[in-house]
């Protein structure tokens, strides 16, 4: 019998509108949660941490998954506070195993995190999704950000598409278009002027791929080893979009690009979350594929779907219905755990989150963090845990 995979959410905190309570309710026995009120950077003291954890155990369920110990500015482009931010990676990384949490999820894309156009995308039947709209994407480049160069990135067409895109917006439609594109990190409310914008790019002037990745490594040489020591598995979430926006490089996008992180640092604790709306935002990445091959890497599980348009925009679709074969790719999932069972593993129960969710019926009633509503993420839940029950009870039966 193949072990169940983890079934977790996410929870953004005391804050939250969907309450430990409610995530209960949906069966999930983990949270995936940080402690968003800590700045960027300093170090989470451990009665904090375990403040939090006895508030989620008292609902009877786990602190699964840090999701995220955000990466400081300064550690990706080498500024001169590197070293003592690294440092306070590390105190808090040695405060979270003290509390027995084993799995931190981060991420290493500069200045913004997941990037859309659109949070409230209306589809036929009424539900809404997260949407990226390319033209608008240009448009706001061009011709709002007004960044310097920018015309070499985008083609004749696009350029003309991004502004009769732009023509056809009103002033608050533009300024609801800034909010979006210039939100900050998940779990807070910042939102970056323009202005503030340009001077985070203005630190990255001198700072391409090459040297993004070179960051990366020197951050991941001096993190595994603790994290190895610590017993953590360390996984980076891919960027999202898995394409340079803005003028800035975006360096988790492919299969190579990961192949190359696992080489920056070989240990069993610099791994992946493999988040496969990220990774399918880009129509040359094969998924199942890319399971198969980087399985042994994968230490978290975001699920869910995008449907791509030819423009390279993109919305987030029903879980099981988009330009993703989720059943091709819970089949590699099932696969991996069956080898890690088969080779003795501990980690068989990867923990896995239906990533996102549209807002379906009640969820126009509460003011979620985009992308994260009960309704949708729980039917979610429920299509991808009857999938890989599915497949499991197919393997079985093959036996």
């Amino acid at each position: 019998m193949i072990q169940a995979l983890e079934q977790t959410l996410r929870w953004f905190g005391p804050s939250d509108p969907v309450t430990l309570a409610a995530i209960r309710q949906t069966g999930v026995t983990g949270v995936v949660t940080a402690l968003h009120h800590i700045p960027c950077g300093e170090v989470w003291p451990l009665p904090a941490i375990r403040a939090r954890q006895q508030e989620i155990e008292a609902h009877g369920l786990t602190w699964s998954v840090v999701e995220s110990v955000n990466v400081h500015e300064s550690i990706k482009i080498a500024g001169p506070g590197r070293d003592a931010m690294i440092g306070n990676y590390i105190e808090t990384l040695t405060n979270l195993a003290a509390a027995g949490i084993k799995t931190v999820c981060y991420n290493f894309m500069p200045v913004l995190d997941w990037t859309r156009t659109h949070l409230d995308y209306r589809l036929p039947n009424g539900v809404s999704a997260l949407r990226f709209h390319r033209p608008a994407l240009v448009a706001f480049d061009l011709y709002l950000l007004q960044r310097p160069g920018a015309s070499a990135d985008f083609t004749p067409a696009e350029q003309a598409a991004a502004r009769q895109y732009l023509d056809g917006l009103s002033e608050e439609e533009q300024q609801t278009l800034v909010r979006t594109i210039l939100a900050g990190l998940p779990g807070t409310d910042e939102v970056f002027t323009i202005a503030e914008f340009k001077e985070h790019l203005a630190r990255y002037k001198d700072v391409d791929a090459a040297k993004l990745k070179e960051n990366l490594a020197y951050f991941l040489r001096r993190v595994i080893p603790a994290a190895e020591r610590l017993g953590i598995n360390m996984c980076i979430h891919p960027d999202d979009p898995p394409f340079a926006i803005l003028g800035l490089p975006r360096i988790v996008c492919t299969e190579q690009d990961l192949q190359e992180l696992i080489a920056m640092c070989p240990s069993p604790a610099n791994g992946i979350t493999f988040c496969t709306g990220s990774l399918g935002a880009n129509p040359a990445n094969d998924l199942p594929g890319m399971i198969a091959r980087l399985g042994s890497h994968i230490h978290f599980l975001h699920l869910r779907n995008v449907q791509h348009d030819a423009d390279g925009s993109f919305y987030e679709a029903e879980h099981l219905n988009g330009s993703t074969d989720m059943v091709k790719v819970m089949k590699q999932v099932v696969l991996e755990q069956l080898r890690r069972q088969q080779q003795g593993r501990a980690d068989v129960a990867i923990p896995v989150r239906p990533d996102h969710g549209q807002k379906i019926w009640t969820d126009f009633d509460f003011n979620t963090y985009p992308g994260y509503s009960l309704i949708g993420r729980l039917k979610g839940l429920a299509e991808l845990n009857g999938l890989e029950k599915g497949i499991k009870g197919m393997l079985e039966t093959v036996k």
